[in-house]
């Protein structure tokens, strides 16, 4: 395998097959609410891109969805993936922190965030956590261009990104970037350059996914007057392997592409068969 897999990193260091439980915490975002925007990131659905995530007050729900496939052995990790899972008061955040920790199964929590959500106190609490059991931050970055950020509604500039890693690192919070491929307006040397952003900036981990078209976002109305095209399989995962040449092997590479919600997707849809997807990954990239 030419990159260092989620698994082959959950292994090494808990020593077992590793499971993400999606969990929401009920937070929304700074560009919806208008603190930095209106209306979120142009992408992003009405279920803030947790639309498999069940309430961390059900965490056993959430835990049988996932543990017949996981065997006996695995463990769990709790995932805050919907929305902007630091943007509430940090008193909150340690409520649902303590709730889903006091759970036997769950080794550690995983918050996907934006690098403008993380203010100090905020950040005291994951480091003082961090300290007795991991704890680790997923950024949305999606891109390096600010161009392009403005295009998409991201609502901070990506220096504010680069200075969220560093942070997050002087409190040894292991910390991976969300970056999206295909985005409207970027050519290829474009999203080449955000992985060299992520990598410059020290970034453990590293998530891709392919841009998808999801019924009621901005996006949707864009793809339909024919402003943009989606990416095909081939052509995203030729750009794919050219960013892995990029991508040390100290990183991880957590993920090669997404799925979206098969009721919202409108395109690209070979992202829909994902057993399709997984097998044209082992065999080019396995």
């Amino acid at each position: 395998m030419r990159y260092k897999s989620a698994d082959q990193y959950y292994r090494g260091r808990f020593g077992r097959k590793i499971y993400r439980v999606s969990l929401d915490i009920g937070t929304t975002c700074p560009n919806r609410d208008g603190t930095r925007g209106e209306g979120g990131c142009i992408f992003c659905s009405a279920g803030g891109s947790g639309e498999f995530a069940l309430s961390y007050e059900d965490i056993d729900s959430a835990i049988s969805r996932v543990s017949g496939k996981a065997g006996e052995g695995a463990g769990y990790l709790a995932y805050f993936q919907s929305y902007t899972g630091t943007y509430c008061d940090v008193s909150y955040l340690k409520q649902c922190i303590d709730k889903v920790m006091a759970h036997p199964m769950i080794l550690g929590v995983i918050i996907a965030t934006r690098p403008d959500s993380i203010p100090d106190d905020t950040l005291d609490l994951l480091a003082s956590y961090n300290r007795e059991f991991p704890v680790f931050v997923e950024l949305g970055l999606q891109t390096a261009s600010d161009v392009t950020a403005e295009r998409i509604n991201r609502c901070y500039r990506t220096e504010e990104f680069v200075a969220a890693v560093s942070r997050l690192h002087r409190h040894n919070i292991h910390v991976t970037a969300h970056v999206i491929i295909g985005l409207p307006g970027e050519v290829v040397e474009d999203m080449l350059d955000t992985v060299r952003l992520v990598v410059d900036a020290g970034c453990e981990g590293i998530k891709f996914t392919a841009l998808y078209v999801l019924r009621g976002t901005v996006l949707a109305q864009m793809y339909e007057r024919g402003e943009f095209d989606v990416l095909g399989m081939e052509e995203y995962f030729d750009i794919i392997d050219r960013a892995l040449d990029l991508i040390p092997g100290s990183m991880t590479v957590f993920r090669l592409t997404g799925d979206g919600p098969k009721n919202l997707m409108i395109a690209p849809l070979w992202t829909n068969n994902k057993r399709q997807v997984i097998n044209y990954i082992n065999r080019r990239f396995g």
